[in-house]
């Protein structure tokens, strides 16, 4: 990957699509059999990457007016995007619907309401999945919880059951699933199988106490991936047994599409596919520990610092001997010592991807790579802070070179408004 750093610096992404097309061939083999797919662009909304999803027939899943248009840019028809999360506005709605959605996830009877209110003024017949926050949790379950407890996500089951207006068609705006997501980056299959059975058991359950009848049940995701250091994707081929059985237990017509049973994914999908490099700027010492200071901080791989989730990175040598450059040759700066504490360029003691990097005598001008960045990279990072330029992104399949982009800050200044 040296060749990459060498033609556009650092620092960069990488992307490799060849490793999106392995991640969705490995997971479908553990989802039952006909099951829809969305991605959650959330994780990474890159056209090139978005694309590549398309192309292998999974939908997009969206929570912003932004999405959309990745979404769209990317070929994803508008009838198979399915939009989701809380405090959609009346406008960010309407955009959606001019442009062909025609699926929203739905979270409290407030957005119901707003939902049928732009259904009506847009004169387009819209489908809603009611989204709930199940009982629970599943017995032994792991990773960030996102139901079973106070959520800002979702309406609790007793609510639910206790307003049967949410399931009734109001105006344009017709009820047409369920819509769950128990946790997310649960790496043991058997937890996430757990979470699974509990979502098929409530919307059993709601069925029998509303009379509802479900179209569609979207069962979210929860598929785990390594997050900015070494390792591989959980296998989770495991899955389609267990699910197949309590689907069969449960929602008996779901092998003849009633209900359709979908599933989503958005790191899972896209993390393997991404390796960041970044070049070693300077090595400080001070007291008993010794900086390197390199051109990526949170800025460029923040993992969702903002939302108070830092993950530490672990960074490799990237070998400039495989592509005939020896990265270690740069005059200037100390040898460090075995430990390094890995920092930014930022203006604040808060930029350290790593407080104890095991990488030996490292020196200025080296490259480093941070393998697994594909999710939750870039644009999940602190992008404006200090307004350094944003990484560049280069899109690879195979040996060729398919997309290069730089993401700018820019300012748009309000008609009318400037003085």
């Amino acid at each position: 990957m040296i060749d990459y750093a060498g033609r556009y610096g650092t620092p960069l992404y990488v992307y490799r699509l060849e490793k999106v097309r392995e991640a969705v061939t490995a997971l479908r083999r553990g989802l039952p059999e006909g099951s829809r797919l969305y991605y959650s662009l959330k994780a990474n909304p890159h056209p090139r990457i978005v694309r590549e999803l398309t192309d292998l027939a999974v939908h997009a899943e969206i929570s912003s007016s932004g999405e959309l248009r990745a979404a769209l840019a990317a070929s994803q028809s508008p009838s198979d995007i399915l939009y989701t999360g809380p405090g959609k506005t009346l406008q960010e709605v309407r955009t959606a619907i001019r442009s062909g959605v025609r699926r929203f996830s739905i979270e409290s009877a407030t957005e119901r309401d707003r939902l049928a209110e732009a259904a009506e003024a847009e004169a387009e017949e819209i489908g809603c999945l009611i989204r709930i926050n199940a009982p629970g949790p599943a017995a032994g379950s792991t990773g960030l919880r996102m139901t079973g407890v106070p959520s800002q996500f979702g309406i609790d089951f007793d609510q639910a059951c206790a307003q049967p207006g949410l399931f009734r068609a109001t105006g344009r705006l017709r009820p047409v699933g369920l819509h769950f997501f128990p946790a997310t980056n649960v790496a043991d299959p058997a937890a996430l199988a757990r979470e699974f059975r509990l979502s098929v058991e409530t919307a059993a359950a709601l069925r029998e106490r509303t009379g509802f009848d479900p179209e569609l049940i979207d069962l979210g995701g929860g598929f785990a991936a390594p997050f900015a250091k070494p390792g591989d994707l959980p296998d989770y081929g495991g899955l389609r047994e267990v699910l197949e059985s309590v689907l069969d237990r449960h929602l008996p017509g779901w092998r003849d599409g009633r209900p359709v049973i979908a599933f989503e994914s958005g790191r899972h999908l896209t993390a393997a596919c991404g390796t960041l490099l970044t070049t070693v700027l300077d090595i400080k010492h001070s007291g008993d520990r010794t900086y390197a200071i390199l051109d990526a901080g949170t800025n460029v791989l923040g993992g969702m610092s903002g939302l108070g989730r830092i993950m530490a990175p672990a960074a490799l040598p990237e070998p400039g001997a495989d592509a005939g450059v020896d990265t270690r040759e740069a005059s200037g700066g100390e040898p460090a010592r075995e430990a390094v504490t890995l920092v930014g360029p930022l203006c604040t003691p808060l930029d350290v991807l790593s407080r104890s990097a095991p990488l030996g005598s490292l020196k200025v001008g080296d490259v480093l790579r941070i393998p697994n960045t594909g999710a939750y990279g870039l644009t999940a990072s602190l992008l404006a802070f200090l307004s350094h330029p944003p990484a560049t992104e280069v899109v690879v399949d195979g040996a060729a070179e398919v997309h290069v982009r730089r993401l700018e800050v820019i300012e748009t200044p309000l008609e009318g408004r400037e003085r």
